[in-house]
């Protein structure tokens, strides 16, 4: 590949400082290494800019923005000084995984010297390094429209429910407990002595794999067969709605294949599966009174399976359910199939990101 050259990574790029976060409001982002923290009325760098996470959890994320913004002192920031190429640097500075190359590992840290000494290879033709972003770039704005359309979708649903069930409310109905719509399952982890019961191909729900997803796709861990009947009851149906309810509590979800989760999670299996997103926003809207029903004077909120077996839900009655259920339905479905691309242009986007920084694939110009 006689136009790639070898060099150091502040030959292509010059790094810089990002300062406190101004105490004014206003409507320009403000970047830290885990991305917006929020909004002020001032910025400190503009145009095309990279923003690295400096310390901690998130050091060496990388952003990319093309407008005003402010970086905080826990972030840095890249500039090129060709314009051409800062989205394909951007791309590059992501396959380089920078948090595998911070020093220190107890208090990881990504530094400006760092940051200009790595050894990088790299393409110098610019029309390629074009190509590269555009191809990338296609793949993330397809991504980023589905996600806002999921958005979209999962407001006007919630819109609905507020409309049917609490701006509607009819004085007449009659207070369940929760344990009436389905069957309550506490999660519980296999013995993690036991090597055999993990590794395998069932997805094992924790609190993290349902952040940011309606339906849950991925689980960082997976139990074996074993493991899944080690655990006598706890297995759910797809498409069980699970809650977190301790630590972290009020986080909705529903699991696309049969499923078990931690002890952390308590789940409904709908009894009628015109429950199931009934159900599903009920808790999304129940999020300040699950939040007081953990509190319970501890440190660490929880929310044991008793009092969540017995939350009050108003029962509307078998046909109003029937009805509301097949308004609501399709925009789920329309969820369920945008994830299910994002998950496909996701692993796409990652198996070339690698492949085109290489040279390995090349892009025809």
């Amino acid at each position: 590949m006689n136009n790639w050259k070898k060099c150091k990574l502040g030959d292509v790029l010059e790094f810089g400082n990002g300062k406190v976060r101004p105490d004014s409001e206003g409507y320009i982002p403000v970047y830290g290494g885990n991305g917006i923290l929020g909004y002020t009325d001032k910025f400190n760098y503009d145009g095309e800019t990279i923003v690295i996470g400096r310390v901690g959890a998130y050091c060496g994320s990388v952003y990319y923005e093309n407008k005003p913004i402010w970086v905080s002192d826990n972030a840095l920031a890249g500039k090129s000084n060709n314009k051409n190429v800062t989205k394909f640097l951007y791309y590059f500075l992501v396959n380089l995984n920078l948090n595998q190359l911070a020093e220190g590992s107890s208090h990881p840290l990504v530094t400006q010297t760092l940051l200009n000494s790595i050894d990088i290879n790299i393409t110098e033709d610019e029309n390629e390094q074009k190509a590269i972003a555009d191809v990338l770039s296609s793949l993330d704005d397809k991504i980023d429209l589905l996600h806002r359309q999921n958005k979209t979708l999962e407001a006007m649903a919630e819109t609905l429910f507020r409309k049917w069930f609490i701006e509607d409310e009819n004085e007449n109905w009659e207070e369940k407990p929760l344990s009436f719509f389905g069957e309550i399952i506490c999660g519980k982890t296999p013995s993690k002595k036991v090597d055999r019961y993990f590794n395998g191909n069932i997805p094992f729900i924790k609190i993290p794999d349902m952040h940011g997803n309606i339906f849950v796709f991925d689980t960082q861990d997976k139990l074996s067969e074993e493991g899944k009947l080690s655990q006598k009851n706890k297995t759910l149906p797809t498409k069980s709605i699970c809650v977190s309810c301790i630590a972290t509590v009020g986080l909705v979800s529903m699991n696309v294949f049969e499923s078990q989760t931690n002890q952390q999670i308590n789940s409904i299996v709908p009894r009628n599966d015109f429950y199931r997103y009934f159900l599903f926003l009920f808790m999304k809207s129940s999020y300040d009174l699950l939040q007081t029903m953990a509190s319970g004077g501890t440190a660490t909120l929880n929310l044991n399976t008793n009092d969540f077996s017995n939350i009050g839900v108003l029962y509307a009655g078998e046909e109003y359910l029937i009805n509301f259920h097949k308004i609501v339905s399709p925009l789920f479905d329309k969820i369920y199939e945008n994830q299910s691309q994002i998950r496909t242009l996701e692993k796409l986007r990652d198996t070339l990101l690698p492949k085109l920084m290489s040279g390995e694939v090349r892009v025809k110009i």
